[in-house]
């Protein structure tokens, strides 16, 4: 089991940047994928950004293509999510979560919510216009 901890939210104005971090403890950090989503009141948690375990493919959800990108870190045990450009659109719960990925393949990647076996509490993010 992996253990997933988000910090780095925060209230900032729109246009402005933030960085998200998530830290992970309790297994081998490498041997997972890693991905955000995030999810506001009412709404389905969505797909934001991916990387695969060994860092070399990453993906973003359309609607933050050009303004987020996503990495990671395996001396760390950290994976971050770069958000700029922001808007208002952006607030929300943003959630860290883990996969396995099959085979232990190093570059799958998904953007499935049900792929993801581990999650963390969420980290708020607030912008305002």
């Amino acid at each position: 089991q992996v253990q997933l901890v988000e910090s780095g939210g925060g209230l900032v104005q729109a246009g402005d940047s933030l960085k998200l971090s998530c830290a992970a403890s309790g297994r081998t950090f490498s041997n997972y994928g890693m991905g955000w989503f995030r999810q506001t009141p009412g709404k389905e948690r969505d797909f934001v950004a991916a990387i695969s375990r060994s860092g070399g493919t990453t993906a973003v959800a359309d609607s933050v293509k050009g303004r987020f990108a996503i990495s990671r870190d395996n001396a760390k045990n950290t994976v971050y999510l770069q958000m700029s450009s922001l808007t208002p659109e952006d607030a929300a719960v943003y959630y860290c979560a883990a996969y396995i990925p099959p085979g232990a393949l190093s570059s799958y990647l998904t953007k499935r919510k049900s792929d993801y076996r581990y999650w963390g509490q969420g980290t708020q993010v607030t912008v305002s216009s």
